[in-house]
């Protein structure tokens, strides 16, 4: 009997003990929503006044117009990660790419094109558009670039700008006007051309679109705004958490060399550090056709604290001044790779 009742004790303490737990998880839980309810918080947000792209008015007063810009500035300011990355890389890049438009009299507003483009990362599109400006092969040996299985100078962050730029001057001659010639970087510029004949407008924001290119001038506006007004969107970067520009040294070479990863270990640095800079180099080594000169990047730093700093002239190091144990004239064989 004792043990009887002693078994319903320790039963009855179970379930005791049970509802105890099951009442503290249902406090919790109710303590949770209510926590939820009072702190979380999602925005919307107050369009600017004005806008403008290129120095062109953007109408805000068209609807239209109003909602497709709180689209993307809402998509860019939410989707945080993302958005904080490329205000991080826009402080190592935008010294690259600024004097370069600059000098090609390129509105300066078109650096943001190369954010929205690939977020300023060296991607491939599904479609095989590959670096910061999202170049074709087609198109990038159109407007100067040299893209074949050794060197594919759609990864030069400088080459590839001025092809850009190349393009933007061309797009413009056409279409006479920056907002329109940002479109054709999205649609081609026969596609814009034959909008504005069939709709007899030749203004992007009256045009009738296909999705993507409609959204997409509005997507440059909004990372435009956000890395102009950083903290007004709640983005809080110190100087210190920015991406630095790497400062590098120019290795002038005529001449091929067979086994990049080898020579960069003799001459003070590192394979990986050599494709981090030079991602337009395709090949674990390089041709150089005769009556060519490639500038390959190197990192300053470490060759400052190497004895190859006293053959540097001009921030620029011959290749015959370097460690040359494995210099090559033929393409190596495929089993050689």
């Amino acid at each position: 009997m004792n043990k009887i009742l002693g078994a319903l004790g320790f039963i009855f303490g179970l379930i005791a003990m049970l509802l105890a737990l099951s009442s503290s998880g249902d406090k919790a839980a109710v303590q949770a929503n209510e926590e939820f309810q009072q702190y979380y918080r999602i925005y919307s947000l107050s369009m600017p006044k004005t806008l403008s792209f290129a120095g062109t008015k953007v109408p805000l007063t068209d609807y239209d117009v109003l909602e497709r810009y709180d689209r993307e500035l809402l998509t860019n300011v939410y989707w945080q990660s993302q958005t904080m990355l490329i205000l991080k890389r826009a402080n190592r890049y935008f010294p690259m790419i600024e004097p370069i438009l600059k000098a090609n009299n390129i509105p300066d507003d078109f650096k943001y094109l190369a954010l929205a483009e690939s977020g300023l990362q060296h991607v491939v599109s599904p479609a095989g558009a590959a670096g910061f400006w999202q170049f074709l092969d087609k198109t990038g040996k159109r407007y100067g670039l040299e893209i074949n299985e050794e060197v594919d100078e759609r990864y030069h962050i400088e080459k590839a700008t001025q092809a850009a730029c190349n393009y933007f001057k061309d797009a413009y001659k056409q279409l006479g006007d920056w907002s329109l010639v940002a479109a054709s970087y999205n649609m081609g510029i026969e596609g814009v051309k034959r909008q504005i004949q069939q709709q007899g407008l030749n203004n992007y924001y009256e045009l009738y679109l296909n999705v993507e290119t409609a959204r997409y001038l509005f997507r440059i506006m909004a990372i435009k705004e956000i890395g102009e007004n950083p903290e007004k969107y709640g983005f809080y970067l110190l100087q210190s958490d920015k991406y630095y520009p790497v400062q590098t040294v120019k290795l002038k070479t005529d001449m091929s060399i067979g086994n990049l990863a080898k020579w960069a270990k003799d001459n003070f640095i590192n394979y990986k550090l050599l494709k981090l800079l030079n991602p337009w180099l395709r090949k674990p080594y390089i041709n150089v056709p005769e009556g060519k000169v490639y500038y390959i990047d190197l990192l300053k730093g470490r060759l400052l604290k190497s004895p190859l700093a006293k053959a540097i002239i001009l921030d620029t190091l011959a290749l015959d001044k370097t460690i040359m144990a494995d210099k090559m004239e033929a393409k190596p064989k495929p089993e050689e790779e």
